[in-house]
């Protein structure tokens, strides 16, 4: 290992740790990433690409995803590798009289934001796609949401932080880590020998309570695993990102009128067209600990629910299928706080399946966090002690 020292120790390299890398050397700090594999080798690489609002709870988590919608516009113009960002919007649709309602009040809740929502009918569903079932009611949309490659986001970001001055060391697993209060510094050990550095950043994503309990710190953090079908584009089935919205109440943990395997695995349609003109098809949510195994039963499961609401979508070629692991906290949103116990460390972590969509912002913050400054959004929420509040861990 060359060089033992660094300013700042970001450990994990997806698309959280290359965030806070880029705006962090951005603002003059010596920036050095840890990964244990390559970079994006872990969630980054096993999720879908969307830059989403629409699937934000309105008010705070709403409009931190639309600040960082507006920061990723900014990295498309200023980064060094293309990442195949695109703008469409996306839509939510809805098969029940009921999700109209729900929906209806989502979007008088988000417009209420400020946020540029619209509800939607048939009409506008059929225009949408035809492809789409003829029994869906309606639904909803928000203009601002985008699209990247998450790969090559991750790889952009890391190259801009290199212009920087960045550093990157692969396969490098960290192994211990100890405060120094006489140096006021961190020593870190690792599979490549011993690094010292005056802050860390913890980016681990559902490796990040394991980081954590080198410094004796509980991190709830919770590994949930999630499925994704790679199927080819026979067919213009729709231009961009779609989804039930039985998606929201999948993922806010409510009750939905589906068959009991779809509950059981938590299974609902999120479909996305890539710029290499595959779809991508998902979603399913279940708590099997580490496990990344492909469950056929799963797959069959969102395949099923994919031809529910495209029936053309039986005659589509499947290219692959994989799973990965969101790191889930219990009230769904991320933790990106400084903790008390130790000076100049800091945690960015949990952001379950929104970590594309909140990457720009979450590297921000944490660079504001370093230098001193005020954070571009309010962080209160997103502390790591709010749990201590709610009495999950002591």
């Amino acid at each position: 290992m060359t060089g033992t020292h660094a300013q700042v120790a970001v450990i994990g390299g997806g698309i959280i740790g290359c965030a806070v890398a880029y705006y962090t050397a951005k603002a003059g700090f010596e920036v050095t990433v840890i990964e244990k594999g390559e970079l994006a080798s872990g969630t980054s690489s096993h999720c879908d690409g969307n830059i989403l609002a629409i699937d934000k709870e309105p008010g705070f988590d709403s409009k931190m995803s639309l600040k960082s919608q507006e920061l990723v516009d900014d990295l498309a113009k200023e980064l060094p590798i293309p990442f195949e960002y695109r703008k469409p919007g996306s839509i939510l649709v809805c098969e029940t009289e009921e999700e109209m309602e729900a929906a209806e009040q989502w979007v008088k809740r988000q417009k209420a934001e400020g946020l540029p929502f619209r509800m939607l009918d048939r009409t506008d569903l059929k225009n949408e796609s035809r492809y789409l079932a003829d029994d869906l009611l309606g639904g909803l949309e928000c203009a601002t949401d985008s699209t990247v490659n998450p790969y090559l986001l991750t790889y952009s970001l890391f190259e801009g932080a290199k212009t920087y001055g960045a550093r990157l060391l692969k396969y490098t697993t960290v192994t211990n880590m100890d405060y120094e209060s006489k140096n006021a510094q961190y020593r870190i050990e690792t599979n490549r020998g011993v690094l010292t550095a005056d802050y860390v950043v913890n980016c681990a994503g559902v490796w990040a309570p394991t980081i954590g309990k080198m410094l004796d710190l509980t991190i709830p953090i919770f590994p949930r695993k999630g499925h994704l079908i790679v199927a080819s584009r026979q067919l213009p089935v729709s231009p961009r990102k779609v989804m039930e919205f039985g998606y929201l109440l999948s993922k806010f943990g409510k009750q939905r009128k589906v068959d009991p395997e779809t509950e059981k695995y938590g299974v609902a349609l999120v479909f996305e067209p890539t710029q290499s003109q595959n779809f991508l098809i998902g979603s399913s949510r279940e708590f099997v600990g580490y496990d990344i195994a492909v469950d056929w039963t799963v797959v069959k499961c969102i395949a099923r629910r994919a031809i529910r609401f495209y029936p053309k979508m039986s005659e589509m070629l499947l290219i692959r299928m994989y799973a990965g692991l969101r790191p889930w906290t219990e009230d769904h949103l991320p933790i990106v706080s400084a903790v008390d116990r130790y000076p100049n460390y800091f945690i960015a972590a949990g952001h379950e399946g929104d970590g594309i969509s909140l990457s720009a912002v979450t590297g921000k913050v944490v660079s504001e966090l370093i230098t001193g400054n005020t954070p571009s959004i309010n962080i209160e929420p997103l502390r790591l002690d709010r749990f201590n509040k709610k009495g999950v861990y002591q």
